[in-house]
């Protein structure tokens, strides 16, 4: 029999980067991870997809990142 792990379901993120000196900026937005995934991959996933968006900001400092349920 085999066992499926449960989607997560929507989750809100708030991250700021940096690139010292020249450019901070705060994003935010909802993520649905896939099953299984980590905060540590959501993490990268939101951070690699904020580089391809602006590569200039692949090699920006991580300042801040919430990630949270988005349900009330």
């Amino acid at each position: 029999m085999s066992q499926t792990t449960p989607q997560q379901g929507s989750h809100h993120w708030v991250m700021t980067v940096e690139l010292p000196g020249r450019v901070m900026q705060t994003l935010y937005s909802t993520y649905t991870p896939p099953a299984g995934a980590t905060r540590h991959d959501v993490f990268l996933a939101i951070k690699n997809d904020i580089a391809r968006q602006s590569p200039e900001m692949a090699r920006a400092n991580v300042v801040f990142f919430a990630l949270e349920p988005n349900q009330l």
